[in-house]
């Protein structure tokens, strides 16, 4: 049983005897007591002082003496205005250390049959281009949900929507029958997500240019600028031609859609490369050219309940006004949809498919206002999960020089970000001297997993709901709250476990154990049993960046330990079996909090 536990029921129990009352367990308040006072956990007294009638410092007077006589857990308490400050006695820091050391996943709960089922959504590409920084903080944020809502003992099914329908994905499909002379992925040596993205750039100058022209003969004739520009853009033969393809693949012309299919299954493969290297995954995708018409349908459905109404134009509208908000248009007057339509039809999609009890979106904080809508629409439509549908809002990843565009290209290309950190990091470990007596296959695994943790400790440990600024060079540093600083601190521990004569259990630990412990040995195994909480925590609140500074505290808390104390060193037999128990734990936890955020730990470095 946890201490918090125990000391709760004593404090339950100490009320009830002292005062005559008993309490809820919630009105226990036990905090870690400052590190300016003497004590390792702090009850707050004043919720008791309505019960006990009593100045705040008789009352915890009163409470401690009974905890001291009555707790074993309690080896001494001092007052402090209306705080008890508590001491735990050294046997039931063993205690507690025992039970982290017997549990593999301890501080995580695990999943049955019957618990919550919550999707996620992320990702969400689409099939005009290949996936970027942008793209990369969303994938890195949904996996890590996606492990932690896992680790609160939900069953999770990893979702995606691939936008591979529109306007945009045409233009990619028109300048390669344009300009491609039948280039593909084995032809031009390229993936074929960078083949179709490259297209869709050359749309993008060609259109420009068209535009130029058609804008100066518009001007030349007598048009004012303004008017020219905006008839160039609407006349440009390209942008013609592009919509004319949309109109013949949503009539089903053959050759639209067998093209459209190869493009797509192109980019389809290249994403999966993508992914590989990220480390993420999905259990289910679904696709928007399957899901858009369902939403049409599922309008149509809520307009004949009433739910919606239809204009004279003939296009259909949501009305929000009673919901604060304002109309929501669902279908345009020409019978299209919108994205909102096309979401409350991936929503039934989804619902058929999987009993959900949570979904949840991982979608950029410019969409607050359509998730928002979606939630009150779904609600309507009778889907259980709508109205306390989560949106998962994050901000935007900035660059030292300005946003991402990638309609001109200047985009930070996923694939060649993941490159940079794995050969940076190769490049920061030679120089440290880290990869000496390995082979040039070790080495370029161990680049691969500090490559990667850098890239996704560097993002996920800052509050998602931020725009943040990436720098690279930055995140591989191994001192510093970095990711190779955490892995490097495991691979250490790892590297002294090895090195022990005997594997860290209890069996070693005997005798008299009360001098056993050190406040900082102490300060460890406090700080491994907050990990649940922290994964608690981190699950309410849709926090990654709450599990990596969790990681980076406990991997403080024992450098700094290592630095005061041997390990292997320490003569006395107790002592230094209790070190490697601590510092197998510390490894233990470190590694399984990592694992949330899709980290991965090496053994040595």
């Amino acid at each position: 049983m946890k201490i918090e536990s125990i000391i709760g029921s004593a404090v339950i129990e100490a009320v009830k005897t002292l005062y005559g009352q008993e309490v809820p367990e919630k009105m226990v308040q036990l905090q870690t007591t400052k590190r300016e006072f003497e004590g390792n956990l702090t009850l707050v007294v004043f919720p008791f002082l309505k019960i006990s009638k009593k100045k705040p410092e008789d009352t915890a007077q009163e409470i401690g003496q009974y905890l001291l006589d009555n707790c074993k857990a309690i080896a001494a308490f001092n007052v402090v205005k209306g705080f008890l400050n508590l001491t735990i006695a050294t046997s039931a820091w063993l205690e507690l250390l025992k039970a982290i050391n017997d549990d593999e996943l301890f501080g995580q709960k695990r999943a049955d049959d019957n618990s919550p089922l919550v999707m996620i959504e992320y990702s969400s590409p689409n099939t005009n281009k290949p996936l970027h920084l942008g793209h990369v903080r969303n994938n890195l944020l949904g996996w890590s949900l996606a492990k932690i809502m896992e680790a609160n003992g939900n069953r999770v099914v990893k979702t995606n929507i691939v936008n591979d329908r529109g306007i945009h994905i045409c233009k990619s499909m028109l300048a390669w029958l344009k300009y491609g002379n039948g280039e593909t992925p084995e032809t031009s040596g390229k993936k074929g997500d960078h083949l179709i993205g490259d297209y869709y750039v050359a749309f993008d100058k060609h259109y420009r240019e068209e535009v130029k022209q058609l804008t100066a003969q518009y001007v030349a004739e007598g048009m004012g600028d303004e008017e020219a520009e905006k008839k160039a853009k609407e006349e440009a033969p390209l942008i013609k031609e592009a919509h004319d393809m949309l109109v013949k693949w949503e009539q089903n012309d053959p050759e639209v859609r067998a093209l459209w299919k190869k493009m797509n299954d192109w980019v389809y493969a290249g994403f999966d490369e993508t992914y590989k290297a990220l480390g993420v995954g999905f259990d289910k995708i679904y696709y928007e050219s399957d899901t858009y018409l369902k939403g049409k349908a599922k309008v149509e459905e809520g307009l004949a309940k009433g739910l919606f109404e239809r204009h004279d134009d003939n296009s259909v509208w949501a009305d929000l006004t009673n919901e604060g908000l304002d109309q929501k248009l669902l279908l345009r007057s020409d019978g299209t949809s919108v994205y909102m339509t096309q979401d409350i039809g991936t929503a039934e999609m989804r619902f058929k498919d999987y009993p959900i009890d949570k979904m949840i979106y991982v979608v950029g904080n410019e969409q607050n206002y359509h998730f928002q809508v979606l939630s009150i629409l779904l609600d309507r439509l009778g889907f259980k999960w709508g109205k306390d549908l989560g949106h998962f809002s994050y901000g935007m990843v900035e660059l030292p020089n300005g946003k991402m565009k990638s309609r001109e290209g200047t985009v930070v290309d996923a694939d060649d970000l993941i490159e940079t950190m794995i050969a940076d990091a190769k490049k920061t470990s030679e120089e440290l001297g880290k990869f000496a007596d390995m082979t040039d296959e070790e080495r370029n695994e161990i680049s691969r997993i500090v490559g990667m943790g850098a890239l996704k400790y560097f993002i996920l440990k800052v509050d998602a709901r931020k725009n943040m600024l990436f720098n690279p060079e930055e995140s591989i540093d191994f001192n510093g709250n970095t990711g190779p600083f955490i892995q490097y601190t495991h691979a250490r521990i790892r590297s002294i476990l090895r090195k022990a004569a005997d594997n860290p259990d209890f069996t070693g630990i005997s005798g008299d154990t009360a001098d056993l412990l050190s406040q900082k040995e102490i300060d460890l195994i406090q700080k491994m049993n907050a990990y649940g909480a922290a994964v608690e925590q981190a699950g309410k609140d849709y926090s990654p960046s709450g599990i990596a500074n969790y990681c980076y505290e406990l991997t403080k808390e024992f450098n700094q330990f290592y630095h005061d104390y041997s390990i292997l060193k320490e003569e006395d037999a107790n002592k230094r079996a209790a070190r490697l128990v601590i510092a197998s734990n510390v490894a233990k936890i470190l590694k399984n909090g990592m694992a949330l955020l899709g980290i991965e730990v090496p053994e040595r470095m």
